[in-house]
């Protein structure tokens, strides 16, 4: 019988610590969709107190699969857990299934950084356990500075350890905080604490300082730790965190760790994983790195030669892994072929039955992969693809035409005697037999033109009420005045549905109105609006 390990991910938190990265509400929602839909464990969301986004976000009950898990810290010195403000924030958060408290596990980080002694540094943790455990939370404790500690004075590292264990911590995850740990270390250190706390419930959160994050969590595995932290595409602070996306398909499809262990991602949510990496990339508004192991655009990518010859005669020639089995696709530069099954896939996923050998696949891949070579980029903008795609299998009708519109931008002095800019668009619209113009003020030329458009869409309008644009990003894909520019826009309903829409184009204006377009015209398809 294989041995479960359990993945925590801590994205949203510790991912969070990169410099760029700033998530919304929205933004973690979506995020914690993506973790749940792949099957994670643990997904630890925020520090409730630390902020207004994170205390909200833990304001009420969120319905995941996963373990949806609070930050915090344990007790101050010189305080009763039942006197921290900082702990009982954390320990009252209504949405937290589990809590992770980070404590000190290094003799030289609690004189230098906490002022404190040894002694009260272990009531702390112990404390700080049993506080959170009678509240009838699962309890994690992050031991920060695990490694480093151990080295300076393992006997003090491992009683932190031990305290939390004994008070009842669920896992004790050992921290390579600063990133510099080396694999044949983690590996040693941790079989010394596993002797004393059961690896049952003994985890490992590396940080990437000299790209050994990643090697460091699988050294912990083999050691006997049972859990690993990590985040999406390893984003973190400094260098990173280990990297979920290349730890989970090495877990699953790696002989060494699949025949020996199983998580909770299955194969059918595995073949999601370069979708789950991309849109991240997306939503943090940054170019997917080409080149990342198992998701990355040149992960199966061969040039043309020897090496494109020997793959045609056998993948596994130059593929370790199969390019479908992480929802990646197998790229000839010059005879690109194969990504049909990745197509396939997708639709199914969106809900379009379609018979694999119909030709107009072919047609739809062709049509990504024209698209995205003028910086289109599907991944991230799900209603944009089944736009697409229903279009080229003749399933979208055309609820409406927008004939023209203009849109002006001035600056004025207002009657206050303030500077300010407005901006106005106008826009005619056909509807079936009625031709329509409308007119809409904004904060901004895009603000104004979605005004415009939805302020008259005849029989449709409707319908369209209760849309809502809740994201907008812009991302410049190449430099210079004539830039190329790429738009995601993020729209929800009152049914709390969420899609995202893309345009592109030189013109920033024009890449807006042709996501605004899509989102519209996805909201009145799904709405099954009549034509």
């Amino acid at each position: 019988m294989k041995e479960r390990l359990y993945l925590f991910d801590t994205t949203l938190r510790d991912g969070a610590q990169m410099p760029g990265v700033d998530f919304t509400l929205p933004d973690k929602l979506r995020v914690t969709e993506l973790l749940d839909s792949l099957g994670i464990d643990y997904i630890e969301a925020g520090y409730p107190g630390a902020n207004p986004t994170d205390t909200s976000l833990f304001s009420e009950k969120r319905n995941t699969k996963a373990k949806f898990t609070a930050f915090g810290m344990t007790k101050r010195p010189g305080r009763s857990a039942s006197n921290d403000p900082g702990l009982a924030t954390v320990i009252n958060a209504k949405a937290a299934d589990a809590i992770c408290l980070v404590a000190k596990s290094s003799a030289f980080q609690v004189k230098v950084a906490l002022e404190t002694t040894p002694e009260e540094n272990l009531n702390s943790i112990r404390e700080s356990v049993k506080a959170a455990k009678d509240t009838g939370r699962e309890v994690l404790i992050d031991c920060e500075h695990f490694f480093d500690g151990y080295k300076e004075d393992s006997k003090f590292a491992l009683s932190c350890a031990k305290a939390a264990y004994d008070s009842g911590a669920r896992w004790v995850v050992l921290c390579d905080t600063n990133g510099g740990t080396l694999p044949h270390e983690v590996e040693e250190i941790v079989g010394e604490v596993v002797k004393l706390i059961p690896g049952t419930h003994v985890g490992i959160h590396a940080h990437n300082d000299t790209e050994q994050a990643v090697a460091n969590s699988l050294a912990a595995v083999r050691a006997g730790a049972r859990q690993i932290q990590g985040t999406l595409n390893g984003v973190g602070e400094r260098c990173g965190n280990a990297n979920l996306c290349s730890i989970i398909p090495t877990l699953l499809l790696k002989p060494e760790f699949s025949e020996k262990f199983e998580t909770g991602v299955k194969d059918d949510a595995l073949k999601n994983l370069a979708r789950v990496s991309h849109t991240l990339d997306d939503m943090l508004n940054r170019a997917p790195d080409r080149h990342a192991p198992y998701v990355g655009e040149a992960a199966f990518t061969t040039k043309t030669g020897i090496h494109a010859s020997a793959i045609l005669k056998n993948p596994k020639t130059y593929e370790h892994v199969t390019p479908e089995s992480v929802g990646n696709w197998r790229k000839l530069l010059v005879s690109e072929q194969s990504g049909k099954s990745n197509v396939l896939a997708e639709l199914e996923r969106i809900g379009i039955q379609v018979d694999k050998d119909d030709e107009r696949v072919s047609r739809v891949l062709e049509a990504v992969k024209e698209r995205e070579s003028k910086g289109y980029s599907y991944e991230g903008a799900d209603a944009s693809f089944a736009l697409l795609a229903r279009r080229i299998l003749g399933k979208v009708p055309q609820f409406f035409d927008v004939t023209q519109f203009d849109v002006n931008v001035e600056q004025r002095i207002n009657a206050k005697g303030e500077r300010v800019t407005v901006s106005m668009a106008v826009v005619k619209v056909t509807v079936g037999e009625e031709k329509l113009i409308s007119a809409g003020e904004g904060n901004g030329p895009v603000n104004a033109l979605d005004v415009a458009l939805r302020k008259d869409l005849g029989k449709y309008q409707p319908l369209i009420k209760d849309l809502q644009l809740t994201d907008y990003r812009v991302r410049i894909l190449d430099g210079g005045t004539g830039a190329v520019t790429r738009v995601l826009i993020e729209s929800m309903d009152e049914t709390g549905d969420r899609w995202t829409t893309i345009g592109v184009s030189p013109n920033i204006i024009d890449a807006s109105f042709q996501a605004l377009i899509d989102s519209i015209t996805w909201k009145l398809l799904k709405s099954s609006a009549p034509v």
